[in-house]
């Protein structure tokens, strides 16, 4: 079984951690320090639980004004990196609130080696205009970390992150955010504003339809950003998203020869196989099959999968799949009644039953 994310910060993390800090601060307890971060109470703590521990520990043993904190961690910074080093930011998020220019400037160094994409938020909350004008700033650096900050902070629903209530009711000033990085060659910073089009989306679509429409066809990098960022929608089987992207109606396609297992057992493969066939080339495709999943309750909750979107030069093609009942941390699975089907371009053409035993 793999390692748990939050045992990253093992004793050996910790004394390293305090070691640099004696380096800024000669009188800093590292002892002390390393035995109140590791109290009765952290063996029960997550991940970011444990990332608000250090936080508070950091500022219990740094007895000196916020900017003189500050000073020390930024300097400790540098030699961490990695969402573990998450917890100088989670510093500002709790310390720093009403001194918005230091904070600012210390997330700025912080996001450098790790990212600040969380702690940035509440500085969006309480701070909205003042912050955004930041980010406009920060989306034309030079730095890619910095313009991925820019979009990644005010996604309105990022993951493991509070959301931001105003950005999912209008998503206007993203969308300027969005508008000066979507030619940007970062990959990193692409992947960043896809995601922010498809939290969008989730809310608006409208508006990612529109950008789409706006978009499409002119960049290959641009192409790649709206595909993804219109992810969502096309799950749903958004026609006019379906649309934009050539996926139109499938009626002259036809599934032949439908095989599946008609029972997988717990911590196997769900093995299926089919054809497509068309009376001329089948052209531009989108095909995904679902998994209907038996619930504890009983009912059934279904999960999309990607099989390809793509264009087919052939009037025939053969698909040869499998899908894994092995339980997961995200998925629990039950016995009884399943059903699998298969999509394409947003339309379901086939739904036959199976058991998981």
């Amino acid at each position: 079984m793999a390692e748990q994310l939050k045992n990253v910060y093992t004793k050996q993390y910790l004394e390293d951690l305090a070691l640099k800090i004696k380096n800024e601060f000669k009188e800093f307890n590292e002892k002390a320090f390393c035995k109140a971060v590791l109290d009765d109470i952290w063996q029960t703590l997550e991940l970011k639980q444990r990332m608000r521990h250090i936080a508070l520990c950091l500022d219990k043993f740094l007895p000196f004004s916020y900017k003189e904190q500050l000073d020390i961690l930024k300097t400790v910074s540098k030699d961490f990196s990695g969402f573990e080093a998450m917890f100088f930011q989670d510093f500002v998020e709790v310390f720093g609130l009403d001194d918005f220019e230091n904070s600012i400037k210390a997330l700025e160094v912080f996001t450098l080696d790790s990212s600040s994409e969380f702690a940035i938020r509440q500085f969006i909350l309480k701070y909205e205009d003042k912050t955004m004008a930041q980010m406009k700033l920060w989306a034309k650096s030079e730095n890619e970390h910095l313009r991925r900050l820019s979009c990644e902070g005010c996604r309105p629903r990022l993951p493991w992150a509070v959301s931001l209530p105003r950005f999912k009711q209008n998503p206007i000033k993203i969308l300027e955010i969005i508008e000066v990085l979507k030619n940007d060659s970062s990959k990193y910073v692409q992947k960043s504003v896809a995601n922010n089009l498809n939290d969008i989306s989730k809310d608006n679509p409208h508006f990612v339809i529109e950008f789409v429409k706006n978009n499409l066809g002119k960049t290959k990098s641009l192409d790649w950003i709206c595909r993804h960022g219109s992810r969502t929608l096309l799950k749903k089987a958004d026609k006019e998203i379906l649309g934009l992207f050539g996926y139109f109606d499938s009626s002259f396609i036809d599934i032949i020869n439908f095989k599946c297992d008609k029972e997988v057992k717990m911590q196997e493969d769900l093995n299926f196989s089919f054809d497509i066939i068309s009376s001329k080339n089948i052209g531009n495709i989108r095909v995904e099959y679902a998994i209907y999943y038996k619930k504890a309750n009983s009912k059934h909750n279904k999960k999309l999968f990607m099989i390809m979107q793509n264009e087919i030069k052939t009037k025939h093609k053969t698909f040869l799949k499998k899908q894994s009942f092995r339980d997961m941390t995200t998925r629990k699975h039950y016995k009884g009644e399943h059903f699998i089907s298969i999509i394409i371009n947003g339309e379901e053409k086939i739904k036959k039953e199976f058991t998981l035993s």
